[in-house]
Order: structure tokens, then C-alpha cells, then sequence
């Protein structure tokens, strides 16, 4: 059960304190405090753990400083849309909206290599006008002696660039929670000249002393990825970990999952689940077309398998685009091989377009189906 407090109620309040009181005294009954930051206002939510079952809606409703009660319907407390559920599935980070009903686009480097490379990708996404990207520092590998990323000692060349070019969002994946800090502490050094996306990559969603020090770095919005080898419900008890210490910012991220049966794909690419977590969570989605499909290899109508792979995920509803581009593929220290080239950057947003506005009218349709 989730106690949604009026908006002007503060620790301070009177009111506040009866609740805990009360609270307190339930028996069999815990609960954990989560503020949500919005636009206008903070809103402060309680969930209660335990034996709720018994515990009547009307009469906890009726408690000092309530506004609203949600009885909780999905095991992901925070993040699930539970029946009856009216709380938004949006938030803005650093003028960024990010929501289930709007799309942003990430391209960028897979692996942050050289300083030119990185001014050369930030140039063109901003000549494009986009606001965001994806830079790779931390690069967890397969193979021990693959490049592992510059770490932290690119953090500030990468950072000023980017304010340099105007991007306000950059989706970086951290691996150790030292990482967080290291980023934290570039951000402070060079002014804060963009913002961060904390992001966890497929081999550490059930990395759960991570997940939950990214969840404490509240600062920070999220993106998780979904866990190559492990269930979808898995997964989003893994984006429940990070809200579950404070960080309901959190999108999630479909990026195929491991097995042989998507060859030649590097991955099974699972984007028909975008309308299911959009169903379950109140999530912002994103798709991982790079990673999916994993090559530059074009179908006999001389589009790109990974452009099919990222069309089929907006027509489907996807939130956020993350996707592989470099200035030279060839020359690329981290997967060149599924790269698109800056020169196609223009053709790669007009085909998103494309796709979003057959996802609208797809929606429009369903409406007026629904009204008729």
C-alpha cells in the first residue's frame, strides 16, 4: 500500500507527525519514505510493508496529511502502475523531458576513444539538434585484455566538450560505485557543464550492491538495461532495487536478450515487450538497436537491419533511442563493426520520425476505435 501525502505537507507538520505516530503503531506494518521531485513541488510518498492486506483504504485515506491511497497491484512497488494508479510516469532532468509519451534520441560512442572523435560526434548531434548523446568511459568486456575505457581520466575533456556543443544529457555506464563518485566529482570540477545519465549495463542488473549505491546517487537519473540472460520480470525487480533507495528516475532499457536463436543478430531483439513494460511500470522505455543487432548488415530494400530493428521499437511506443554512431567505424576501440557513420546521422533521425509519427497515428487510431 502507498500513502501519497498532500503537497504542503512537511516533516515539520503537525500532521506529518501524527501519521508516523500512527504509522508506528501498526503492528506487523514497516514503511520506507521516498520523495518524488516534480516540476512545481515535492511530493512525498510512504510505502507501507507487511501484512497491509487488512488495513482498510477508507480509514488510511482519512490519516492526517493524506491525499491518496494506492493499493499496490505489481511487486515493483515504486516504479509498477498499480490499479487505479494516477501518479505521472514522467520527469525532467537538466530541460530534459523524459515520459512515456515522448521520444529522445542517445548517439553517440559506444567507448569514448580520442578527444577529436568525441568533438567531432558532439558537433554534429548538436548541427542535427540534438541535446543528448551516449559516451562510453567505463567498458566492462568479455575478454580481459579488450579495451576497457579511459575511466575517469576522460571525464573532463568529455564533460566540457559537451557543454561546449550544448549537450545536456549524457548516458554514461558506471560498473563500480567509485565510478558515480569519480563522475560526481568531474561534473563539480569542470562547472557542470552537462548532465548524466547513470547507466547499468546488461552484466550488472543483478549486480544488487550497485544497483542499490546508484539508487542512493539520487542526483543522477538511470538507465538499466534489461539482463541478457534472465527474465523480463527479473529485470524490472532490478529497476526496483534502484528505486528502492530513493531513485524513481529511472528508464529501462530493451537490448535483446542472449541466445543462438537470434542469429545472425548478436541478440534476440525483444522490443515487442515495450507496450508490456509500459503496462506493468510507469517506466520511460528505451531500445538498444546497436547491441540488438550488432552489424551494419542492410536487408534487400537497402535499409540497415539495426534502422528495421530501431523502427520497429518506436512504432512500438519506445521512449528513447541508444544508439552506436563514430566519426571512422573502422577506427572505433569498441564495437566499429555495428557503428553508423555521423554522415548518416541525418537519414538515421529522419527515419526515427518517420516511425514516431506511425506510432502516433497508431495511437490516435486506437483512440478514435476506443470512442466509436
Amino acid at each position: 500500500m502507498i500513502l501519497i501525502l498532500q503537497p504542503d505537507v512537511r516533516t515539520e507538520d503537525a500532521r506529518y507527525v501524527r501519521l508516523i505516530e500512527h504509522l508506528d503503531s501498526l503492528a506487523g506494518i514497516t514503511y520506507r519514505i521516498h520523495r518524488e521531485p516534480g516540476a512545481q513541488q515535492v511530493l512525498t510518498e510512504i510505502y507501507l510493508i507487511g501484512e497491509t492486506a487488512g488495513l482498510s483504504e477508507t480509514d488510511m485515506a482519512a490519516l492526517p496529511g493524506v491525499a491518496r491511497v494506492v493499493r499496490v497491484s505489481q511487486p515493483y512497488r515504486v516504479l509498477g502502475r498499480h490499479r487505479d494508479e494516477q501518479r505521472a510516469s514522467a520527469f525532467d532532468y537538466n530541460g530534459i523531458h523524459f515520459s512515456q509519451d515522448n521520444l529522445n534520441v542517445f548517439a553517440g560512442l559506444c567507448a569514448v576513444d580520442t578527444p577529436e572523435h568525441v568533438e567531432l560526434t558532439l558537433k554534429a548531434l548538436a548541427a542535427a539538434g540534438q541535446q543528448c548523446t551516449r559516451m562510453g568511459a567505463y567498458k566492462p568486456r568479455t575478454n580481459p585484455y579488450s579495451f576497457q575505457g579511459h575511466g575517469k581520466a576522460c571525464l573532463p575533456w568529455v564533460f566540457e566538450l559537451a557543454g561546449k556543443y550544448g549537450i545536456k544529457v549524457i548516458a554514461m555506464e558506471v560498473t563500480r560505485e567509485v565510478h558515480v563518485e569519480e563522475i560526481r566529482e568531474a561534473l563539480e570540477a569542470t562547472g557542470q557543464p552537462t548532465g548524466v545519465m547513470l547507466q547499468i549495463g546488461t552484466r550488472n542488473t543483478q549486480n544488487f550492491e550497485l544497483l542499490k549505491a546508484v539508487g542512493r546517487a539520487h542526483e543522477f537519473p538511470v538507465l538499466i538495461k534489461r539482463g541478457f540472460g534472465i527474465t523480463l520480470d527479473e529485470s524490472l525487480n532490478a529497476a526496483e532495487y534502484l528505486a528502492s533507495e530513493g531513485n524513481a528516475r529511472v528508464v529501462f532499457c530493451l537490448r535483446g536478450v542472449k541466445t543462438n536463436m537470434g542469429d545472425p543478430h548478436r541478440n534476440l531483439v525483444d522490443f515487442t515487450h515495450i507496450p508490456a513494460v509500459k503496462r506493468l511500470t510507469r517506466m520511460p522505455v528505451c531500445i538498444d538497436p546497436s547491441h540488438s543487432v550488432g552489424s551494419r548488415q542492410k536487408s534487400p530494400d537497402g535499409i540497415m537491419d539495426a534502422l528495421h530493428a530501431t523502427a520497429q521499437g518506436v512504432v512500438s511506443g519506445a521512449n528513447m533511442v541508444l544508439v552506436d554512431f563514430h566519426p571512422v567505424p573502422s577506427k572505433a576501440l569498441v564495437d566499429g563493426a555495428q557503428a553508423l557513420r555521423l554522415e548518416e546521422l541525418p537519414y538515421f533521425l529522419e527515419d526515427v520520425a518517420i516511425a514516431r509519427e506511425a506510432y502516433e497515428r497508431r495511437r490516435e487510431l486506437a483512440a478514435r476505435t476506443e470512442l466509436a
